[in-house]
């Protein structure tokens, strides 16, 4: 990821990408705060709808995703390390299964939030020059597949998903039994949500929805600063593919070079420069780093509380 990165700079007139960027100045702090602080209320919001019951205090749950997403930004574990770590970190406001249950549920709602913007990026290019183009069709295939996992993944966990992983644990000799009951807890919490809270599986896929929706807004006003007008559309566009290829590439941490391949395409088949796409990722990347530092604090700040026992338990 780091190669690629350094060659679509190397490429792409760095003098140029530097000017840009040491053009924006003061700008720069206005894209590190807005609309980023929207994007991790909306985001804590949406977690906060994916717990079966009101357990954890707004700022605890905004902390500890703070620390999380760090975790999924900067470590090679899929974009799934961090959800431990915000399910660890909540250990002291509510039972370890209510935590997991409810960072599965973000997890799910948070992509299917993602999917619905994917969509509607979809439909809004094929109004532009993109209708047509090979970038369209690999992007509409992304949307079809993706869609079809997530149905998959929904089905699992209603279906008993983690009671598997541990039978599979059973079959190679690991007989954990605090950790298979543990698991059995965290199914039966996934299948009463999906049955017994539609409003509340509703309500966090359309915050997560907002969240994802607001980075249109991030898009239009950096290229703004960066000196290219562009329509809310084609900033929509340009936002609403960029997910779908950090969807495509989750196995490498903040899709490191391929994000920026990706912005390469975008803009080029935009009629936009590639240079100017260069110049906007990192920006991007700018912003990601200042809120990767803000969750690391966040986690070493957050101290460790007595674990809650799950509910019809003593305390440990």
């Amino acid at each position: 990821g780091v190669a690629l990165l350094v060659a679509l700079v190397a490429q792409n007139d760095p003098a140029a990408v530097l000017a840009s960027i040491t053009h924006l100045s003061w700008r720069l702090a206005v894209i590190v705060a807005f609309p980023a602080v929207l994007v991790a209320f909306f985001d804590t919001l949406g977690w906060r709808y994916a717990f079966l019951r009101e357990a954890v205090p707004f700022r605890a749950l905004a902390a500890s995703r703070l620390a999380g997403e760090a975790f999924n930004m900067t470590t090679p574990t899929a974009a799934v390390g961090g959800e431990a770590v915000k399910a660890w970190l909540l250990r002291g406001h509510a039972p370890l299964d209510a935590t997991l249950a409810s960072v599965i549920v973000a997890k799910t709602t948070i992509t299917l939030g993602q999917g619905l913007y994917f969509l509607l990026g979809v439909v809004v290019a094929w109004e532009t020059e993109l209708a047509g183009t090979p970038l369209m069709l690999v992007m509409s295939w992304c949307l079809v597949i993706e869609a079809v996992a997530l149905g998959l993944f929904v089905l699992v966990q209603t279906r008993g998903m983690l009671g598997w992983t541990g039978r599979m644990l059973e079959r190679i000799g690991v007989r954990p039994a605090s950790v298979q009951g543990m698991f059995g807890r965290v199914d039966a919490s996934l299948g009463e949500f999906y049955r017994t809270a539609p409003g509340r599986l509703g309500l966090s896929i359309w915050f997560h929805f907002v969240a994802w929706a607001l980075g249109s807004v991030e898009t239009w006003l950096l290229l703004r600063f960066l000196g290219s007008e562009v329509s809310l559309a084609t900033a929509t566009v340009i936002e609403a593919f960029s997910t779908g290829v950090k969807v495509a590439t989750f196995l490498i941490p903040a899709s490191l070079g391929a994000l920026e391949g990706g912005f390469v395409a975008t803009f080029t088949m935009l009629g936009l420069s590639p240079t100017t796409a260069i110049s906007f990722s990192l920006v991007r990347r700018l912003r990601e780093a200042a809120w990767v530092a803000i969750g690391l604090v966040a986690f070493v700040a957050m101290r460790p509380r007595e674990p809650r026992a799950p509910a019809g338990e003593g305390a440990s």
